[in-house]
């Protein structure tokens, strides 16, 4: 599928994925350090939602903000221009899975909705390199809540996300990685409905006669609504959950 597709539809969206500035807040809130004078790194930050709100939380820390879409960082560059914050803001366009930075240069690694790319492990693993020892990564990721799940959000997940756990299986994983676990927690039912799937159909019903007779952007809209629809139906199996680690 033509990824220029899919950043396309979600272009000028607040958010690409379930989240909740509240759950930003309780997360950062969480890591036990002075919250002045950080670096930080935002990975596939989208059109930067929590970054924004990271730089209201943090007081002289610099964001580096990173996504693989300029138009997503273009956006976030203008919203967080046109804001008084404590904090700077940078926008750079690079890949998650090849981050030209120093080693251990960061202080927080931020990544809400998008370690799924390179899969849970694989991100924690390797964005642990740019983490300062003692240092904090703080992300989301998807979960199931229950041993046994709907056959239907099963079969839905095992095609979108094979990588899904539970979230002992994820925490199995983070001590396998060298991390400590600070907190764990479930973002709420609204994270995924009022301020994503709300907002991304109705922008979809807007712009679905753009696509008319380009079937690919047509089938990821169909796969956009089944995929509300399976929340919806099955919200109680499965949701993101948010992790606050360090490194050990």
């Amino acid at each position: 599928m033509d990824n220029n597709i899919i950043f396309e539809i979600f272009e000028g969206l607040p958010r690409q994925g379930p989240g909740d500035n509240r759950c930003t807040k309780q997360a950062f809130e969480t890591i036990p350090i002075p919250k002045k004078s950080l670096k930080i790194l935002d990975i596939g930050c989208g059109s930067g939602m929590q970054t924004i709100q990271l730089a209201k939380l943090c007081e002289d820390c610099t964001i580096t903000a990173t996504d693989i879409y300029q138009p997503y960082l273009d956006d976030l560059k203008q919203k967080s221009e046109a804001e008084d914050l404590p904090s700077g803001v940078i926008t750079e366009c690079v890949s998650m899975e090849n981050l030209p930075y120093d080693k251990e240069s960061f202080d927080i690694i931020w990544s809400e909705g998008s370690v799924f790319i390179m899969g849970f492990e694989n991100g924690i693993t390797y964005w642990k390199d740019f983490l300062k020892t003692g240092g904090y990564l703080c992300l989301t990721e998807a979960a199931w809540f229950l041993d046994n799940p709907s056959k239907e959000a099963e079969l839905f997940w095992n095609e979108a996300y094979p990588l899904i756990k539970t979230i002992d299986g994820n925490i199995e994983i983070i001590k396998k990685c060298g991390y400590e676990i600070v907190d764990t927690f479930r973002l709420p039912e609204s994270a995924w409905t009022d301020n994503y799937y709300t907002p991304v159909i109705n922008h979809i019903n807007k712009i679905r006669d753009d696509y008319r007779g380009n079937d690919e952007a047509l089938n990821l809209i169909k796969e956009i609504e089944k995929e509300a629809e399976i929340y919806q139906k099955h919200h109680n199996d499965y949701g993101y959950v948010f992790f606050v680690l360090k490194k050990i």
